[in-house]
């Protein structure tokens, strides 16, 4: 597995690289050949990155962006599964926090491992895709110790 950091964000309160490479191998579940990019980036890059692909106004927690091959890549061309990139605006993840009372390490795991379900195809679109969704949430958080982030 494979698991590249940018940091994109002037934010003092960032998690450790061994807890995001943690919550990133939580949310892959089995997926040994993987490779992800965790981008963490303040509010102006969130948001135009917001309004660019998902036509949304202001920042967002975090945004997941899957691989998609270019096309005529010969077979075997890369060496491990290339899932995608993940955005995420370390204000708004510490804001949330706050607001929802949340220890702010809990709620960046969520946010991980949230966007690596995206990157594996997880949704939440209509109400059955998210309680799927959210019930993996909460069993791989809870491995970890972390209670359910949807009870108030």
């Amino acid at each position: 597995m494979s698991v590249e950091l940018q940091i994109a964000s002037d934010c003092s309160e960032l998690p450790e690289q061994q807890s995001l490479i943690d919550w990133v191998k939580l949310g892959l579940q089995q997926q040994k050949d993987a490779e992800v990019v965790i981008r963490l980036v303040d509010e102006d890059e969130s948001a135009a990155l917001n309004e660019a692909y998902r036509q949304k106004k202001g920042p967002t927690n975090v945004l997941s962006f899957p691989f998609e091959s270019p096309i005529g890549l010969p077979d075997g061309a890369l060496s491990e599964e290339t899932l995608g990139d993940l955005v995420i605006c370390a204000p708004v993840v510490l804001r949330e926090a706050e607001e929802q009372g949340k220890q702010a390490a809990a709620h960046w795991a969520h946010m991980v491992i949230h966007g690596c379900l995206h990157l594996q195809g997880y949704d939440h679109i209509n109400d059955d895709d998210a309680q799927v969704m959210e019930l993996l949430e909460i069993k791989l958080l809870n491995s970890i110790g972390i209670k359910n982030p949807y009870e108030g």
